[in-house]
């Protein structure tokens, strides 16, 4: 049995035949060979090694179309050799990278060779023209030109006959071909909705593209057989063309991208030299061990080939540089080599922190390195741009990844080509959750309301029965966060491309795939905190001219650690959860080193250590080893076990293994196959008793390591990763009000944590300047002392608004709202723009009351129409600034309640007082403040004054009414949680803004505090 056409789910919403399913399928029917024929080469290389494993001879095809005279004709390519291989990468590449639909006549000559051409019995080619379109296809690919017919169910299609005619004129030999888009014949409906999904229509849309038939499915080998009975030699034609197809797709391939060096030029001496300067640089008068630990690294980067990779990364590192971009300290195992360290590609010093080169490249495993570098995301794309010019665009690609269907997305968009109602949609969201693993048999279950609605209808159980068919299937291709592909030679020569975003290719293959092929991946990565560590330097800049260079920072700041200890941790990088403050208190970190093993602690798991790590730092309790031999390796962290480079040591040092067969260990340990535990039980043991020690001591000690494989945490990542953590921290502590400046930057749209800011910069006494024309720049920024609100911070003002307010203010400060009107003209100055700015405080620089400038407002607008319609030079521009200016409208001065929910409105904040908070005064009460309420002991009465935020009404399983409430006051947010009994009380007052007393108990339950209310007041 063969199936020459099989189109695959990779190729988006044009299939819905799943690996998984096909497999099975086509070994019961004794398949021979199976051709994947996509619109891309979406999916190949699966399928290829699905094949292999099945024992089945796979061929790789290509659904096409040619160009011939203006008209575009359907084809099928085979790869009938290697060359032909190479060639569909390329057409397929040409096609996606030059947005073309149909190869013309002059790419189709170049790329024939080692192709075979199906021309396939499709009403395109039984049109009048078609034969002289025909012929040049015989022309070009002679004997590897075939017609190409299938019968649908065994139904002869209306053009068969013409079509076979006119090959029979031409000498164009028939195969038999079954074009197949799903598995059995009852998916027919459910490939046509996702091929409607695909399209963006409805089922019942007239412009929806329909399927020619609905027997689309892999047919049975008898089945297949029987369709073509009359035609038995279309069937052999079929079966040779396939066997004729002999492809080696090549694979595990060391494809490593070369640095650009002049001739001649020595690649070990070259590297060895960078190193060496660079290493000067950094460590002034370097011991021996760093001489030996250099040219040991040096030894193995060169004998395994990767010199190139480290010259390459050293380069685009050193652009960053060169251009301001800020880099992280290392990310994974990357931070353990002191090459990475001497050519500045990491900042940790790995002698200094104890790390394995080992850890990151095993002299005992050959495998590609892999160094992740982080970036200030904002700025990560210029170091992609930089490569891709350095080493060429057609050798520079950023990875493919597939979105597919899930649970929630599959439901939604089967009901949207339903054509079910916004109601309907809406109902779907809510009934199925958004949490990773969701499935829609797991919604089903857990929700009857699901289950009940689905019955109602008939049309919904078929919607349903549907979306379980498509979920999980591929729906769309997008540009994978951080990958990014150098070859040695163009990218086509290996794998397919396309257009992707910011100028630079995408691959059509995922990460994986091109690992699996040998291609180098490196992952630039965007990440957040360097984006803020960069703007707290340059604030720290732009208002004292001073440059902090985080590499060069201290990391034995007392003052530093004192911040850490009291865990005043919001805005630090890994340190900010509930759950880490209390690790942080009991720690109280002195040392570097602390905030390293916090961080590698802080896991399920590992995480029961802290309190352990914590009493014998404290000298709580004595710190004892299951060997003495253990001591000076286990000694930084008290005997507990934290990092996997312990795990190495130990083996090292004890059983005398190489650090690389350490590694070996660590790995085989932590996978816990028993085979395996065995084997290196032996091992360990022969070695340590080798080496003097008892069968019973080595026995005690390798069930220390099997106990903690699965703790261990790479020490290289938690040191480099701790870093980013210690430079916050420093800098939340040296320069705090620059710090909460770009916080609050970075926390825009967050109410929550820009209130848990607002309150921490009010607790220490750091002054907030309302936002304003005159002095705000785009973001937070620093004045005095104080943190001064940004323009594009107040909601609504366009962007576009606050540039030209920044641009006119260049040539001096604005003398009133009407100066503002005729220098930005009525382009920008609008009601959109001001309202906002007016009732966040930006105008009150002019001295006026607010009301003042609401009512004055349209008559700005008016003059700036008459003075300055567009940014073009206006009539009056010469007539000096004393010319036909309005006066300001009077107005009553506005109420202090209504200013401040102005505030609210346009900031998401309370600027000038928190209205609870003058409440509070009002009702000289004693409160409890919301944001201490975690830290009061469970069932403690609480009496709490706030603003209803949000009402969220459900009913209990007994159908009785509850409700639980957000509730915010001046420091924070609780939740406030009312019963059934309560509710029937209090219902009534719960209205959104209603200012309650309430009396309640604290729940403390997994870290989640709320209050239990008993009663409430007005």
């Amino acid at each position: 049995m063969v199936y020459p056409h099989i189109s695959t789910s990779a190729d988006l919403l044009k299939s819905t035949v799943r690996l998984d399913e096909l497999f099975p399928f086509l070994m019961e029917q004794g398949t021979a060979s199976a051709a994947i024929v996509n619109t891309k080469l979406y999916g190949v290389l699966p399928f290829w090694e699905a094949c292999h494993k099945a024992g089945i001879h796979g061929v790789v095809g290509l659904s096409t179309f040619i160009e011939f005279e203006g008209q575009q004709y359907p084809v099928v390519l085979y790869a009938q050799t290697n060359t032909g291989y190479k060639n569909l990468l390329k057409i397929t590449s040409a096609l996606s990278t030059r947005d073309k639909t149909a190869l013309p006549e002059s790419w189709l000559k170049a790329y024939r060779e080692g192709l075979i051409c199906a021309i396939p019995n499709k009403t395109e080619w039984t049109m009048a023209n078609a034969m002289e379109a025909l012929g040049y296809l015989k022309s070009v690919f002679s004997e590897r030109c075939y017609g190409s017919i299938e019968r649908p169910g065994g139904e002869k299609m209306a053009e068969e006959d013409s079509f076979s005619a006119s090959c029979g004129q031409l000498e164009i030999p028939i195969m038999a071909t079954q074009e197949t888009r799903y598995l059995q014949e009852a998916d027919a409906f459910a490939f046509e909705v996702a091929s409607a999904i695909g399209q963006g229509l409805k089922m019942s849309d007239a412009e929806r593209k329909r399927p020619e038939h609905t027997k689309a499915y892999v047919p049975a080998a008898e089945e297949f057989a029987a369709w073509f009975s009359s035609n038995p030699e279309w069937l052999d034609e079929t079966k040779k063309m396939l066997a004729s197809c002999q492809v080696a797709i090549p694979m595990n391939q060391q494809l490593l991208p070369v640095f650009p060096l002049a001739e001649g030029i020595d690649r070990r001496a070259y590297i060895l030299e960078l190193c060496q300067n660079g290493l000067a640089d950094r460590v002034p008068g370097y011991s021996d061990s760093y001489t030996e630990r250099l040219q040991y690294e040096l030894s193995v980067i060169g004998n395994m080939g990767y010199i190139d990779y480290f010259l390459i990364v050293s380069d685009f590192m050193k652009f960053a540089r060169d251009n301001g971009i800020l880099t992280g300290p290392g990310r994974g195992s990357s931070a353990s080599s002191l090459v990475a360290f001497s050519l500045r590609i990491t900042d940790v010093d790995p002698l200094e922190h104890g790390l394995l080169f080992e850890r990151f490249l095993n002299p005992e495993r050959v495998t590609l390195p892999d160094i992740d570098i982080d970036f200030a995301d904002h700025r990560r794309h210029e170091v992609v741009e930089y490569v891709a010019k350095k080493y060429g665009d057609a050798r520079t690609a950023q990875i493919i990844t597939f979105g597919t269907l899930s649970a929630k997305a599959v439901a939604r968009d089967t009901a949207r080509v339903f054509g079910f109602e916004a109601e309907e949609l809406d109902a779907i969201s809510k009934m199925i959750p958004n949490r990773i693993g969701t499935t829609l048999r797991s919604a089903l279950k857990e929700s009857p309301a699901l289950n009940d609605w689905i019955i109602e209808k008939e049309e919904r159980k078929l919607w349903f029965k549907t979306a379980l068919k498509l979920e999980g299937l591929p729906r769309h291709a997008s540009t994978h966060a951080a990958g990014v592909i150098l070859s040695p030679t163009p990218l086509v020569d290996h794998v397919p491309i396309e257009k992707g975003s910011e100028d630079i290719y995408i691959t059509q293959w995922p990460m994986g795939e091109l690992e699996a092929v040998g291609l180098l991946k490196m992952d630039f990565l965007g990440l957040r905190n360097l984006t803020i560590l960069e703007q707290i330097r340059r604030l720290v800049h732009m208002d004292t001219k001073k440059w902090v260079d985080y590499s060069s920072i201290s990391l034995k700041d007392n003052a530093t650690y004192a911040l850490l200890a009291a865990s005043d941790t919001t805005g630090i990088f890994q340190l900010e959860s509930d759950g880490m403050r209390r690790a942080l208190q009991q720690i109280r970190p002195t040392a570097f080193g602390d905030i390293v093993a916090v961080n590698a602690l802080f896991r399920p798991g590992p995480m029961e250590f802290i309190p352990l790590y914590a009493k014998r730092k404290h000298k709580q309790e004595q710190v004892d080893y299951v060997h003495p031999i253990l001591e000076p390796i286990l000694s930084e962290t008290y005997g507990v076990i934290v990092y996997q480079e312990q795990i190495m040591q130990i083996a090292a040092k004890m059983a005398g293994f190489s650090l690389g067969e350490a590694d070996l260990l660590r790995r085989a340990v932590s996978k816990k196959k028993r085979e395996i535990l065995h084997e290196e039980r032996l091992h360990f043991t022969r070695g340590a008793m080798a080496k003097g020690f008892t069968e019973a001591a080595a026995t005690e000690v390798y069930n220390l390591i099997v106990r903690f494989a699965d703790y261990g945490f790479p020490k290289s990542h938690a040191v480099a990763y701790s870093m980013i953590s210690y430079q916050l921290a420093f800098m939340k502590t040296h320069y705090a009000v620059y710090f909460y400046a770009a916080i609050l930057a970075n926390s825009a749209g967050n109410a929550e944590k820009t209130q848990q800011l607002l309150q921490e910069i009010k607790e220490k006494k750091i002054g907030l300047l309302p936002p304003s024309v005159q002095k705000s720049f785009y973001s937070f920024s620093v004045e005095e002392g104080q943190i001064r609100i940004g323009l594009n911070t107040v909601k609504g003002v366009p962007g576009s608004a606050v540039k030209a307010l920044m641009e006119a203010r260049k040539e001096g400060p604005f003398t009133s709202m009407f100066d503002i009107a005729e220098r930005i003209s009525a382009i920008h100055f609008t009601r959109k723009a001001f309202e906002p700015l007016i009732k966040a405080g930006a105008l009150d620089d002019f001295g006026l009351d607010r009301a003042v400038l609401l009512a004055s407002l349209d008559s700005a607008i008016k003059h700036a129409e008459l003075v300055k319609p567009n940014e073009e030079p206006g009539l009056f521009d010469d007539m000096g600034t004393s010319f036909m200016k309005p006066k300001y409208a009077k107005a009553n001065p506005i109420p202090e309640n209504m200013k401040l929910d102005f505030e609210k409105e346009v900031l998401g904040f309370y600027l000038s007082t928190h209205p609870i908070a003058r409440e509070k005064e009002k009702r000289a009460k004693n409160f409890a403040e919301l944001k201490d309420l975690k830290n009061k002991r469970d069932r403690e009465q609480v009496a709490v004054l706030g603003m209803v935020e949000e009402i969220k009404r459900i009913r209990t399983k007994k159908g009785d009414a509850m409700a639980f409430v957000s509730l915010q006051d001046d420091t924070g947010l609780a939740s406030v949680t009312l019963f059934p009994k309560e509710y029937a009380k209090y219902n009534v007052l719960l209205e959104q803004h209603a200012v309650l007393e309430i009396q309640g108990a604290i729940e403390n339950r997994n870290h989640k505090v709320s209050v239990i209310c008993k009663s409430i007041e007005t």
